[in-house]
């Protein structure tokens, strides 16, 4: 997840320290190429300052990496890819300024369903920055938990071509998968699943090393296309009333977003959270640490949140989870979550 430094006073050495921050909370271990890409650009005036005069939300590590390889760039050690990107920046950057972050991993659901898996009765959900839908559809995957409650969960029709696994720890593992029976989004550019340059994009914002997310996405991506969820063009605060209003009477709204609130001015955010709980729904939040520092405030005294998303439900915090879905560390005692 992008996690923008916005009160350093230079913003060349601004991106310096998201790089570096990139590099250890969320690169390490988890993708060596990647790792090494942002701790070298960390280190790099030429390079920090060709990324610094971009607009402060193109500077992404993720989004300027994915750029360079879908322009070619050889991946591999930092130095040969430095000289490459640095000869090839006219390439680059209109790929960078075209393009966006949307992967909107399939993977987190299995950090959604302990909440989702206790809602009785049916659901009808809404995703805010749904980009192309993937996790519109929980029911329609299959999970494999490990760690201190073991588990694995199908739906009715058989295992999925979709195989979500999770570490989970401080919660019983989930015993059903969520009645969805309507589903919709919102996005400012929502993604079509079924277009083959989308798909392209969406597999080469997968980083390096990580084979499994990106035949992850190619199978969510059929699973979109087959049923695909209806994703209303907006800005979510203008539409969330509207898009609501049509999930029927007889289920339990659930508004949810993951990675999404981070690109929100405060002010928007506040005015986000007064519409959700006008709407009456069920909330589940699933964002960076200082996304809603309200919500950070009130984790244990012993959490440390370091490159974990916080997953809170009405603003609650109930987890720590993976941003790409494969941990859950659950905070409090069961009775913490929705029974309904």
């Amino acid at each position: 997840m992008f996690d923008p430094i916005l009160d350093a006073d230079n913003e060349i050495d601004q991106v310096a320290r998201t790089y570096a921050r990139f590099a250890a909370r969320e690169a390490a271990g988890v993708s060596p190429v990647y790792e090494d890409w942002a701790g070298g650009v960390a280190a790099d005036e030429p390079v920090r300052a060709l990324i610094a005069a971009l607009p402060v939300a193109k500077r992404q590590p993720n989004l300027v990496f994915a750029a360079s390889r879908r322009a070619g760039a050889p991946v591999g050690p930092y130095r040969p890819w430095r000289e490459w990107l640095l000869a090839h920046w006219e390439s680059v950057r209109p790929i960078v300024m075209a393009r966006a972050t949307q992967t909107n991993e399939a993977a987190r659901c299995a950090t959604l369903l302990p909440i989702l898996s206790r809602i009785e009765g049916p659901v009808a959900l809404l995703e805010v920055g749904a980009s192309a839908g993937f996790c519109l559809h929980p029911d329609r995957y299959s999970y494999r938990y490990t760690g201190d409650a073991p588990a694995a969960l199908d739906p009715d029709s058989g295992p999925s071509p979709v195989v979500l696994e999770c570490a989970l720890s401080g919660t019983p593992a989930p015993s059903r998968l969520p009645d969805v029976v309507w589903r919709a989004g919102i996005d400012r550019n929502p993604l079509d699943a079924t277009d083959p340059d989308t798909r392209s994009w969406l597999e080469t914002l997968v980083w390096p090393g990580q084979d499994d997310r990106r035949e992850r996405i190619a199978a969510a991506a059929r699973i979109a296309a087959a049923a695909p969820a209806p994703i209303r063009t907006g800005d979510l605060n203008e539409a969330l009333a509207d898009v609501a209003a049509d999930a029927p009477a007889d289920a339990t709204l659930v508004v949810f977003h993951s990675a999404v609130l981070v690109y929100l001015s405060a002010a928007d955010r506040t005015r986000f959270r007064g519409t959700v709980a006008d709407l009456g729904c069920t909330w589940i939040s699933n964002e960076g640490a200082h996304v809603f520092p309200d919500i950070a405030s009130r984790l244990p005294a012993d959490a440390d949140a370091g490159g974990s998303f916080v997953l809170a439900v009405d603003g609650e915090p109930v987890a720590l989870t993976g941003p790409h879905g494969h941990t859950y560390r659950g905070l409090g005692p069961e009775g913490r979550l929705p029974s309904g």
